[in-house]
Parts: C-alpha cells; sequence; structure tokens
C-alpha cells in the first residue's frame, strides 16, 4: 500500500490556494475576506493564532458560494489536468491520499480518479469550520491509524519535508518535484 500527500504531490500545485482564486474570480463578493484573511495570516506568523485556526478563518469565503458542489464540479472540471502522470501511471485501489487540504475539496477529484481512501482537514464547505486539527505534519500520522488502523506502509510520496512522520513510517519514501521522484534521503 502506497501513501500520497495530495497538493503538489499527485496535483501540480496548490488545490486550495487554486480554489481560492476560481472563487475568487467566479464569486467576486468573495473578495471581502482577502484583507481579514491576510490579518489572520500575519497573527499566525506572530504565533498568536495555531495553523487550524488561521485557515478557518481563511475558509470564511466559503459562506459567499452560493452552489458550493457546483463550483467544486466546475472547478475540477478546470483542474482535473493537473494530476501528474507519474500517479496516474503507477496509481493502485489501495493507494490513500492524506493532505491538509480540506475533504470537501479533495472528495471530488479522488472519486474522479477512483481513490477510494482519503484523508484530509474536516472543513465544513458551507462555512469554512473545522472539526478537529488542520491535518499537517505528525497529525497526518495520528489520522492514518485512527481511520485505517494503519501505522506503515509500503512507499509514500510528498513534496514536502514537513511530511517526516509519514516518511518515517514508510519502507521507502520519496520527494516529489513535478514528475521527478527522488529518494527521501538524498
Amino acid at each position: 500500500m502506497n501513501i500520497y500527500d495530495f497538493d503538489k504531490t499527485i496535483h501540480d500545485g496548490d488545490s486550495t490556494a487554486a480554489f481560492i482564486w476560481y472563487c475568487v474570480k467566479h464569486y467576486p463578493r468573495t473578495i471581502v475576506t482577502l484583507i481579514p484573511t491576510a490579518w489572520s495570516f500575519l497573527l499566525y506568523m506572530f504565533g498568536i493564532y495555531t495553523k487550524t485556526q488561521f485557515k478557518e478563518k481563511m475558509y470564511r469565503f466559503l459562506r459567499y458560494i452560493p452552489d458550493i458542489d457546483n463550483a467544486l464540479e466546475d472547478f475540477w472540471d478546470k483542474n482535473e489536468c493537473n494530476i501528474l502522470d507519474y500517479y496516474k501511471s503507477q496509481q493502485s485501489d489501495d493507494d490513500i491520499i492524506i493532505s491538509a487540504s480540506p475533504e470537501f475539496l479533495l472528495e471530488p477529484i479522488c472519486k474522479r480518479l477512483g481513490i477510494k481512501h482519503m484523508i484530509a482537514s474536516r472543513v465544513d464547505k458551507k462555512t469554512g469550520k473545522y472539526t478537529g486539527e488542520n491535518c499537517w505534519g505528525e497529525e497526518k500520522v495520528v489520522r492514518l491509524l485512527d481511520t485505517y488502523g494503519i501505522s506503515s506502509c509500503d512507499k509514500f510520496y510528498s513534496d514536502s519535508f514537513s511530511d517526516s512522520p509519514l516518511a518515517e513510517i514508510a519502507d521507502e519514501a520519496f520527494i516529489v518535484r513535478r514528475n521527478i521522484l527522488t529518494p527521501w534521503n538524498e
């Protein structure tokens, strides 16, 4: 069984950032949340907000999208082409995707790709409110164990060393830069 991060690992780019900009373009009322989001980011950078608190404030833009499910389908119609070729060529039925991106954002693309196992941040798609912590770093290992009872895997793929806790439980781990895979420790 293989485990993959999503953004910049099997998707070329950050899907959350791309979705935010998609929403700003298609739902101009979301623009009103950009300045409060920037302020929340500063509070996060100064250690006043946790990553989860910052992201919860960031997702307030969702309140301005009248039909979120339709927006998600349209977004993935335009962005499914960003799934990296290396992943398509080695995809397996037992793959697990673990991401800090919100579940509501990844569910449609995972369904399209036939990915059956996905763990991501639990964010209400209408309010932006979190249930639990942002699925990042050590939290990914905690969620993997809680969700699937798994504490190891054959191979792990990510673009970021922040995923070292998952790399440590893999027999083999790889850093991904677009379609180029490099062993984790090189």
